[in-house]
């Protein structure tokens, strides 16, 4: 975790430094230890030979009884100053002599212990046996401390440090050299990749300095550039030639949408001379020739007044449509409530009292071209009406919320409702769910709803299940404040 963000000449660096450290702590661990098992081995073989030829020289003192001998003997042992005291015991075990002399008595072991060389706490203890001949006289007892063996470990504590320190700073030296051998090539993918992420400029190469796997890396990712390079140029053409047949498309299909708009508004135009010239000849016979027409003649002639009139609607309904492709929309604020109360109090005035129940909920502001929105209410209310007709009641309701950052609005009714199977065909020109016998209409007018809501950048959809009623919906923006 030390080294997870780090640069990567940082992490090589880190890792042969570390790695040495190691090596160098256990190989002087180990050499420690090693010293110290070895020192107290020879610190007891060389006071086992010291403890010997004293109690040589003391058997002579012992054996006579010469307590002034005996504490010459042991006097001697000043010239080794890691000797800390020494005494002989005699046979019965009491103390016979002691050094150095000025000690207490009761500063040595009361008796000898068992014959043999040990370590206790910080000293070397012996007891070695004096005897002559095979004749045991006593013992001798010898304590040494362990200041040689520290002195020798403080110097080799030293000459560590020292080693260690010299053996970081050459870990260092050639860490730095090694690691740029092996981090260049990786810097060199670094940069050039970064360069690429800048620039998006896939003709650039990372530099190749080696044969070996990085070597061999860099070729790859070489390789990888000039495939993406390839594939970018050939998505680059693709992505030019489709935007020109984007734009060819879109002009002919704006000059098509331009022809087809002025066609509709000629033909729709034209057709109006000869359907009044049928309408008003109609109206001729119907008032100047009754008398001489029978009752299948009267009948025909309305017929024909009848269609003159359904077909001047159906004109009137294709120029609102065609005109609806150039209109532009006039947005202001528009207040819902007050728009739809009028529309269908017009409505209400037109039917029979108790015929209709129409409940408006409050419903929310909106922006739009307030002209084109009554349409599109004009349409959907007139629907409902239309469809909920030939119940004992049509109860229609109308009412709003929020969705997102639109506004959705809705006309609700309780008609003979249509197959969603055939939804599809909802708002498309001429397409009618009910035949022309059982609801009268032209076909075009949920096509010129959606017409104008798209225009609003909104959207018109619809629920319904037959004999139970539809519902219709449309959103708008909401006001911006």
């Amino acid at each position: 975790m030390l080294f997870k963000n780090a640069p990567i000449q940082k992490k090589l660096m880190g890792a042969i430094i570390l790695i040495s450290g190691v090596v160098l702590l256990v190989t002087c661990i180990s050499f420690f230890a090693y010293e110290i098992i070895t020192f107290r081995q020879m610190t007891t073989k060389q006071l086992s030979v010291l403890g010997q030829i004293v109690a040589t020289n003391s058997s002579a003192a012992l054996a006579f009884d010469d307590r002034i001998n005996a504490n010459e003997i042991l006097a001697a042992l000043k010239a080794e100053r890691h000797v800390a005291e020494a005494a002989l015991y005699e046979k019965n075990g009491n103390l016979f002599s002691h050094y150095p002399t000025e000690s207490p008595n009761d500063g040595f072991p009361s008796k000898p212990g068992k014959e043999g060389y040990r370590f206790e706490h910080d000293y070397l203890v012996g007891f070695q046996p004096v005897t002559q001949g095979k004749k045991y006289l006593g013992m001798l007892y010898i304590k040494s401390d362990m200041g040689a063996m520290y002195e020798r470990l403080r110097l080799y504590s030293g000459i560590s440090v020292l080693v260690i320190a010299v053996s970081f700073l050459l870990a260092y030296v050639l860490s730095r050299n090694i690691q740029k051998k092996i981090s260049s090539p990786i810097l060199s993918l670094v940069k050039t990749a970064r360069s690429i992420s800048d620039l998006q400029d896939y003709s650039v190469r990372a530099e190749k300095m080696s044969n070996d796997e990085l070597g061999l890396l860099t070729d790859s990712f070489n390789q990888m550039l000039g495939q993406i390079q390839k594939q970018n140029l050939e998505i680059t053409s693709f992505n030019q030639h489709l935007e020109q047949k984007v734009m060819e498309r879109t002009n002919e299909l704006e000059i098509a949408n331009k022809e087809l708009e002025s066609f509709t508004y000629s033909v729709s135009h034209d057709l109006r001379a000869p359907l009044r010239g049928i309408h008003s000849y109609s109206q001729i016979l119907k008032e100047d020739y009754t008398d001489q027409l029978d009752e299948e003649g009267k009948k025909t002639i309305e017929v024909i007044s009848k269609n003159s009139r359904k077909m001047g609607e159906l004109i009137d309904d294709l120029l609102a449509f065609s005109r609806l492709g150039r209109k532009e929309v006039n947005s202001r604020d528009i207040n819902m409530n007050s728009l739809v109360t009028s529309i269908s109090e017009e409505f209400l005035s037109s039917f029979a009292e108790n015929k209709i129940d129409i409940s408006i909920q409050p419903l929310l502001p909106a922006s739009g071209d307030q002209a084109l929105i009554k349409q599109v209410w004009v349409n959907l209310i007139s629907n409902a009406i239309k469809y909920s007709g030939k119940k004992s009641k049509a109860i229609i309701e109308i009412g709003s919320h929020q969705r997102e950052k639109m506004n959705v609005y809705y006309v609700k009714d309780n008609g003979v409702g249509f197959d969603m199977k055939y939804y599809s065909k909802l708002f498309g020109v001429f397409q009618r769910l009910h035949s022309q016998e059982e609801f009268e209409g032209t076909g075009v007018g949920l096509a010129i709803t959606q017409r104008i809501i798209q225009k609003h950048h909104g959207e018109v959809w619809a629920e319904s299940k037959v004999n139970e009623g539809s519902i219709f919906y449309f959103s708008l923006q909401t006001i911006q404040n």
